[in-house]
């Protein structure tokens, strides 16, 4: 079952949960890059990660296909 993701929704990533496997960054390169130790960094400034054009779809497989369920979209 999949849900739509309205444009302008925000992903959020939860530091306790995230060890950097970089499924996330893989399928939002737009929005997400990688610091040394493979942990996600955003692209753009400031902390709430606004989901813009197509990154909303791959957002939500991010979410699904997430190994520590580290994201959420709000």
């Amino acid at each position: 079952m999949t849900t739509d993701v309205r444009r302008g929704a925000v992903l959020h990533i939860d530091w306790t949960r995230c060890d950097g496997r970089g499924v996330c960054t893989e399928l939002l390169p737009d929005t997400l890059t990688r610091d040394e130790w493979g942990y996600p960094l955003a692209r753009r400034a400031g902390h709430d990660l606004v989901l813009e054009g197509g990154d909303a779809r791959r957002a939500q497989d991010a979410v699904r296909l997430c190994p520590r369920m580290a994201l959420r979209i709000t």
